[in-house]
């Protein structure tokens, strides 16, 4: 495993985020761990550092492009390069609202978060990996990007749309030394499950995975720091679903 590697993850103030930066920074690798939420940012930060590892937060709110490209910016002034982006930063919308009942401020918000910001995030992204011999993004879909449910219409489409960016953009950059790939996590123990799973919501959502639980956000982290893995070279273009089972049914 080559060390010291610059990592750069969106969405990393709690949940998936916060695991994998914990992850890659317990690997010997330097994060850059980013968010709209100084205080819990740096709290993930000051668990990196008193574990040992490195890190440091920039602020940013992905669905603000200007945001996105300081961010990099920073990344590189801070550390000097960029090897690997974990595209992280998403939000849920409002749940369980009929497709026909979904408002437009709704919409606009999960898109601009969910597509526009990892739109956004790889083209900041990309042209400083090619300048430095290629690297490793991986976005968060979820399996709501592969299947549907009903009342998270806007959400399902975002994390659809995140898909067809990754693949999208894994055949343009495949020559370039830039693996592309996504995770799909299932139902996973973080903030936003917390929001809408109400213990009914939660006994059913148990009950649809083979497994019989609900995931954790170290058990996506590992997925993801297999995708970035520097031996992991032919795996591109690639969805990856960590959900116990629950679309294999």
């Amino acid at each position: 495993m080559s060390q010291s590697r610059v990592i750069l993850i969106t969405g990393a103030t709690s949940g998936i985020g916060a695991a994998t930066a914990k992850a890659f920074a317990a690997q010997g690798d330097r994060v850059v761990v980013s968010g709209r939420r100084e205080a819990e940012g740096q709290a993930v930060v000051d668990a990196i550092r008193k574990a040992g590892g490195e890190a440091t937060f920039v602020q940013a709110d992905v669905s603000v492009p200007a945001q996105i490209h300081n961010l990099v910016a920073q990344t590189v002034e801070i550390y000097g390069r960029l090897d690997v982006a974990f595209n992280n930063a998403g939000v849920e919308g409002d749940p369980f609202v009929p497709t026909h009942e979904q408002s437009a401020a709704n919409y606009a918000q999960v898109f601009d978060i969910n597509v526009r910001g990892v739109f956004d995030s790889m083209a900041a992204e990309i042209p400083v990996m090619i300048q430095h011999g290629g690297g490793a993004i991986i976005n968060t879909s979820s399996i709501g990007g592969l299947i549907g449910f009903g009342g998270m219409s806007v959400y399902s489409a975002s994390k659809h749309a995140v898909a067809g960016l990754t693949r999208s953009a894994a055949l343009e950059y495949a020559k370039a030394g830039i693996r592309i790939n996504a995770v799909a996590p299932g139902p996973i123990e973080t903030d936003m499950y917390s929001r809408f799973a109400t213990p009914e919501i939660a006994e059913q959502l148990k009950s649809l995975v083979p497994m019989g639980r609900v995931g954790k956000p170290e058990e996506i982290a590992s997925a993801v720091l297999w995708l970035a893995d520097p031996s992991n070279t032919f795996t591109t273009g690639q969805v990856i679903t960590v959900d116990g089972g629950f679309i294999a049914q």
